[in-house]
C-alpha cells in the first residue's frame, strides 16, 4: 500500500475516493456520526498474481500492470517468474498464476485450447495492437521520399530505390539462412514478382542482421528488410511496416516450404499474443478483468519503452516507472473504466 500511495503522491495517479459520512437525527435532535461506510477495494483480500517472463517485452509489461493494479485499485499483486509452457499448464490446471500479460498462446495451442475448453482462462485482450507482428519493414525516410509506397504491393513500382550505388539489383534483406522466416521471405518475393528485380540478402546472424540495418540507416540509404516487433530497433531506426496484404492460407502454407512457389501474395501468418487471465478473476474481480481487457499495449509504445530500456540498461521495474510518467496517454485509457482516471485529468473539474 505504501507504493500505491507513493506512486499516487508522485505521478498525479488517483487514489481511492474518502469514504462518505452518514448523519442520522439522534434522540434529543442531536446528530452524531454513525460506523463509516467504504466500499471494497476491486480486488478484495485477493491476491493478485502476475507471471514475469525471460524476455524483456513480457517483462516491462508484468512490472506495468502490476504497478498499476497496486495504485489504481489497491491490490495485492505478486509477480512469480514464468515459462510459457509451465505458465500455461499451471493456470489450465490451478487458475495460477492470475495473469501473464504477454502469452503467445499459438505457440502452446494444444495447451491453450485444453484450459479455454476447461474453462481455467481465457484471453482478456490481445497483449499488443496498433500494427504487425511480423512485416518488412522501410526507414521512414523512405516513404516519405516515396509517394504510393505502403505495402509490398506496390515494391515493384519502386524497385529502383532499392538498389545499392553501382549495382543493378535491388535487394532485400531477409533473416538469416537457418531461421524459418528466410524460407517464408523468400517465397514470398517469389509470389510478389520481385524476383526479376531483387536479390534476398541473408545475413550471418543477428548481429550481422542488426549491424547492416543500422549502418545502412545512419547513412539514409533505402533499405527493405523483414523485421518483427515489438523490437527495439524499430523505434531506434525508426521503422515503419509495409502492409503485407491479407492472409491467404494456401499461398502462407506454400511459403514455408522450400523452394515452393505460391500463385500469389500472402502476409505473414498470425499470432495470437495475448493477455491471459484465470477465469476466476473474470467471476471474483470484475473491475479488474474490466482492466485487462482495455490494457493492450501499442506496439510503437513497447517498441519505444525497449529502446529506452536498451540505452538506459534499466530494469523492468524502471521501465514501467518510466512508462507510468511518459506513457499516461495510454495507460490512464486501461483504468478509465475504473472511476478514478478522470478525477486525475485536468479536465475533471470542468
Amino acid at each position: 500500500m505504501k507504493m500505491a500511495l507513493v506512486l499516487a503522491a508522485a505521478l498525479s495517479l488517483p487514489v481511492a475516493a474518502l469514504a462518505q459520512m452518514q448523519v442520522l437525527d439522534a434522540p434529543g435532535g442531536a446528530a452524531e456520526p454513525v460506523a463509516e461506510e467504504t466500499s471494497p477495494a476491486p480486488c478484495g483480500t485477493t491476491e493478485i498474481t502476475i507471471a514475469e517472463m525471460g524476455w524483456p517485452s513480457a517483462a516491462i509489461l508484468a512490472n506495468i500492470h502490476a504497478t498499476l493494479l497496486r495504485a489504481e485499485y489497491e491490490c495485492v499483486v505478486r509477480l512469480v517468474p514464468g515459462e510459457p509452457e509451465a505458465t500455461l499448464s499451471s493456470m489450465a490446471t490451478t487458475q495460477q498464476p492470475a495473469v501473464a500479460p504477454e502469452l503467445w498462446v499459438s505457440r502452446q495451442a494444444e495447451v491453450w485450447n485444453g484450459a479455454m475448453q476447461a474453462r481455467s482462462a481465457r484471453a482478456a485482450a490481445p497483449a499488443f495492437s496498433g500494427g504487425p507482428l511480423e512485416a518488412w519493414f522501410v526507414p521512414s525516410y523512405v516513404i516519405d521520399n516515396n509517394r504510393g509506397l505502403a505495402g509490398a504491393s506496390d515494391i515493384m513500382d519502386h524497385w529502383r530505390v532499392f538498389v545499392p550505388e553501382g549495382d543493378t539489383r535491388a535487394k532485400l534483406y531477409s533473416c538469416p539462412a537457418d531461421w524459418a522466416c528466410a524460407i517464408i521471405n523468400k517465397n514470398m518475393a517469389a509470389g510478389l514478382g520481385l524476383n526479376e528485380r531483387f536479390d534476398i540478402v541473408e545475413p550471418l546472424d543477428r548481429f550481422a542482421m542488426d549491424g547492416a540495418l543500422t549502418d545502412a540507416v545512419s547513412q539514409r540509404r533505402p533499405v527493405l528488410t523483414y523485421y518483427w516487433q515489438p523490437n527495439a530497433l524499430i523505434d531506434r531506426l525508426d521503422l515503419v511496416p509495409l502492409d503485407m496484404g491479407g492472409f491467404d492460407a494456401g499461398n502462407a502454407q506454400c511459403m514455408a516450404i522450400r523452394d515452393c512457389v505460391p500463385f500469389g501474395g500472402s502476409g505473414f501468418a498470425p499470432d495470437a499474443v495475448v493477455i491471459a487471465v484465470a477465469e476466476w478473476v473474470f467471476s471474483d474481480t470484475p473491475d479488474i478483468a474490466d482492466y485487462f481487457a482495455q490494457a493492450s499495449m501499442p506496439l510503437s509504445e513497447m517498441n519505444r519503452l525497449l529502446a529506452w530500456q536498451a540505452e538506459n540498461e534499466a530494469s523492468p521495474d524502471a521501465v514501467a516507472q518510466h512508462f507510468l510518467i511518459t506513457g499516461q496517454d495510454v495507460w490512464q485509457g486501461w483504468v478509465a473504466d475504473g472511476g478514478d482516471a478522470d478525477a486525475a485529468s485536468p479536465d475533471a473539474a470542468q
